[in-house]
């Protein structure tokens, strides 16, 4: 069950393939201190059978964090389930929205909310496995050609019933689990944001979190009037700083926002104790997640380039961020040109 000690999921990150290890949400986390933040979808099955560190290490600073699972067989969910406990997430999410077409072979993902008696069976059984986590699920408002909002809510309707998941993140799109791909998935169906509230004004007892095409932080205030909590996506990827007024604005914080500077320092001196610790990574590992952390300011591009060329990055020197840092800190309050 939810720790009552932790922030509200008032905002999140939302998981992201490839995007959101733990080398982002560390970097993420050093921006906001109350946000909550998502691992990339792992498969229950590669945590049980495989490398569970590889999948489930994260840092202590991580807190609030989620681990989101891929699955559709209960007794491999719950196992895994059961292994994230240990590793102390807050909280575990069953994916019901990728449409891939690799978790659909899989039967899981976004095929789920045709099987909502199956989803349920997974929920108890991970809940079981980890009861002192929070279990929640992220979903579409449907699949393929589903437009009535009855769907999604009778979806809703069915887990509210049958489980004790209480948390519910909603990308405001359908799957088109047929003739897009997993990146059209994101962009070419309709938001129908109206869906996502009508859920909370029906399901009033429900945390009902939306997700989907939000950009900035009007937008967020618009519809935390609506709904409980506001999950975003690949803007928090590609402009991480969209997050530094986050704690004040959204949480009432009254702790000073993080400098540029500040940040260039904390993962400075986090990319040279993950260097040491012998376990392989890479200052580009770790250098590829920061492209987007100068966006907006003045010289900008010429720290984008440095982190990503190939030739600045094959001696796997950390002080490789000072230096690229240097080029910009003479003009930080200055806009990009």
């Amino acid at each position: 069950m939810s720790n009552p000690n932790l922030p509200p999921r008032r905002l999140s990150v939302a998981p992201m393939l490839d995007w959101t290890d733990r080398h982002y949400r560390y970097m993420a986390r050093q921006i906001s201190r109350h946000t909550w933040l998502y691992t990339e979808m792992i498969n229950a099955g590669a945590v049980v059978y495989g490398d569970e560190a590889r999948f489930l290490l994260k840092d202590e600073c991580e807190q609030p964090v989620a681990l989101q699972l891929g699955g559709s067989d209960p007794a491999l969910l719950a196992a895994a389930a059961k292994k994230a406990a240990a590793y102390a997430y807050d909280e575990i999410n069953l994916n019901c929205g990728c449409p891939s077409p690799r978790v659909q072979k899989g039967a899981f993902g976004a095929c789920l909310m045709q099987e909502a008696d199956l989803v349920a069976d997974c929920l108890n059984a991970m809940q079981e496995a980890a009861p002192e986590c929070a279990v929640t699920v992220k979903h579409r408002i449907g699949v393929d050609r589903q437009t009535e909002y009855q769907t999604v809510a009778d979806f809703v309707g069915t887990l509210a019933r049958k489980t004790a998941c209480r948390t519910f993140i909603v990308h405001a799109r359908n799957a088109w689990l047929d003739g897009l791909s997993p990146k059209e998935n994101r962009d070419v169906p309709p938001l129908k944001y109206e869906y996502v509230y009508r859920l909370k004004r029906e399901f009033p007892e429900l945390e009902i979190i939306i997700n989907g095409g939000i950009t900035d932080n009007e937008q967020i205030a618009a519809h935390l009037q609506q709904v409980d909590g506001v999950m975003v996506g690949r803007e928090c990827y590609h402009n991480p700083m969209i997050m530094r007024d986050w704690d004040q604005r959204f949480y009432g914080s009254r702790l000073p926002e993080t400098t540029h500077a500040e940040l260039v320092d904390r993962l400075y001196r986090y990319m040279a104790a993950q260097i040491a610790a012998g376990r392989g990574t890479t200052v580009r590992h770790m250098a590829r997640h920061y492209l987007g952390l100068m966006h907006g300011l003045k010289n900008a591009r010429t720290w984008r380039r440095m982190l990503s060329d190939a030739a600045l990055l094959k001696p796997n020197r950390p002080e490789l961020i000072l230096e690229a840092w240097a080029e910009l800190a003479p003009f930080v309050g200055q806009a990009e040109q």
